[in-house]
């Protein structure tokens, strides 16, 4: 018997199976053909829901970012966790340079998908610096920070990250260790922590390879 699926079913399995075939052959050898026979669907079916294989990839970036909002979101409204925990933990959690994303972080650092990239960012900066200002608020009320700009601290961090660490590549470690050092160092003078007192958490973010991509 034929099953008929909601537009929004689909449409999502159309993107679990892209992510799949992107994960196996990479971006530029997997098809719009390889996605359709995998799934056993009508061309047609798949044109409905995306125009070009350049729209799946879209929507697999914003799905992914999404997700990754949304478990940083669970993760920083658990206060069971320690808040310096929660922090490390949450920018973690965003890092989509793992499984089937490592290609969809390939592609979105390409310069012809400059704008794909450009608006990941923007997604993500709209989404986390309200996340980071709750933390913030929370850790000036428990006396780990003492910010008078909480959201504004908050866009700072998450810039400075952004800029950063965003293309890394060729550097030696002795220049990762010295912008992770400095990066540090100024996240303390803007949230105005104790002198050392992110050294383990951000640390642990660093070697997790996940300041914000």
């Amino acid at each position: 018997m034929r099953v008929v699926k909601t537009a929004e079913e689909r449409k999502n399995e159309i993107l679990d199976v892209a992510e799949q075939l992107f994960a196996e052959k990479g971006f530029d050898n997997a098809s719009t053909n390889d996605i359709i026979n995998r799934i056993g669907i009508a061309r047609g079916t798949l044109y409905h829901h995306f125009a070009s294989k350049e729209e799946i990839l879209d929507a697999i970036v914003d799905r992914m970012t999404r997700q990754s909002i949304s478990r940083a979101a669970a993760i920083i409204a658990d206060k069971s966790i320690p808040l310096l925990q929660r922090l490390s933990s949450a920018v973690i959690s965003l890092n989509i340079n793992t499984g089937a994303g490592v290609e969809v972080f390939e592609q979105i650092h390409r310069p012809q998908n400059a704008l794909l990239h450009q608006k990941m960012q923007e997604r993500l900066m709209r989404g986390v610096v309200p996340l980071i200002a709750k933390l913030i608020e929370e850790g000036n009320a428990d006396g780990t920070f003492d910010s008078a700009y909480p959201d504004e601290a908050a866009e700072m961090i998450m810039t400075y990250a952004n800029v950063a660490f965003d293309a890394l590549a060729g550097i030696t470690p002795e220049q990762m260790e010295r912008k992770s050092r400095a990066f540090i160092c100024h996240t303390e003078r803007i949230l105005g922590a104790e002198k050392g007192s992110l050294d383990a958490a951000i640390m642990k973010i660093f070697e997790n390879n996940s300041p914000l991509q």
